[in-house]
């Protein structure tokens, strides 16, 4: 019994402060119920783990999935799921104490109600705006049992969100278009309003060549051609935006002529967490260079 009671000492004494029941409503409108800060945590989806990575919490962290690449700190954990799917036994050999989430590829039909059924609380989240992925930290951080940190880390970034807005205030937008994938078919994939992405070329002080609402992002050469945009993103490697630009019609483009065709990293715009706030911030320097900066 004293062995007992020394091993529950010390299991209180590693635990965040804020120890109490957490119940939140996800995404999807679900109540979770989180009993206690979880220590072991499935992360579903790059954007999941970079949240509670953020938050200074990747020790918890004890299954990623298999396009996980950020930090390095936890690419050694085991995979619970990739290209083909997800699996509930691979998430239930990790003994979690919490998933988390996203609707995406399947995650959220395979592991929620198998999760559910085992009493291991699943958290889902979208990310539609660069606010929603702000609120999803602050979330996160109240399951985690860390809610002083999750204010923290949010305020500093929403700080630095404030400082852009101040950058571009007054400036006249550019008209944008990034090209976020090319397919077989040739046609294009394409950054659009109404996203998380779109949202983030916006706050850095831009606004969409291309007319038009709505989450499809597929687009052919031509539409892209016709809309003529001052700047040209390209997320993804130099080598790929250069082979584009080359091309018949390309070169002659507004933003290629005027040497405004970039690249943008993948990861800070096609990730949906703190990272892309340093993108926002780059692309912003670049698109409103202040007295003394080059573009």
């Amino acid at each position: 019994m004293r062995v007992a009671a020394w091993l529950l000492v010390g299991l209180m004494s590693v635990l965040p402060a804020h120890a109490q029941p957490v119940t939140i409503q996800d995404a999807l409108g679900r109540r979770v119920d989180v009993p206690a800060p979880p220590q072991r945590v499935v992360t579903i989806f790059a954007s999941n783990t970079e949240l509670v990575a953020a938050l200074g919490q990747a020790d918890r962290i004890v299954g990623i999935e298999a396009y996980t690449r950020y930090p390095p700190g936890v690419l050694d954990r085991p995979l619970v799921g990739g290209r083909l799917g997800f699996s509930v036994d691979a998430v239930v050999a990790q003994r979690p104490d919490l998933l988390i989430v996203t609707p995406s590829r399947q995650a959220a039909h395979q592991l929620v109600d198998p999760m559910e059924r085992l009493g291991v609380p699943v958290i889902v989240l979208l990310s539609r705006s660069v606010d929603e992925v702000l609120s999803n930290l602050r979330l996160v951080a109240q399951v985690l049992g860390v809610p002083a940190q999750g204010e923290r880390v949010t305020g500093a970034l929403e700080a630095r969100l404030q400082k852009v807005e101040s950058r571009t205030k007054g400036r006249v937008p550019p008209r944008v278009v990034m090209i976020t994938g090319r397919l077989g078919n040739g046609l294009l994939l394409v950054a659009r309003p109404d996203t998380y992405t779109g949202d983030a070329i916006v706050r850095a002080g831009a606004r969409f060549a291309l007319g038009g609402k709505g989450v499809v992002p597929q687009v052919s050469p031509e539409a892209v051609l016709a809309a003529d945009p001052d700047v040209l993103l390209f997320a993804g490697r130099q080598q790929d935006l250069d082979e584009l630009i080359q091309q018949s019609g390309w070169r002659d483009l507004k933003a290629v002529l005027a040497k405004k065709a970039y690249t943008v990293p993948r990861a800070e715009f096609l990730i949906p967490g703190p990272r892309t706030i340093d993108g926002i911030e780059r692309l912003a320097a670049r698109l409103h260079p202040q007295s003394g900066e080059t573009p």
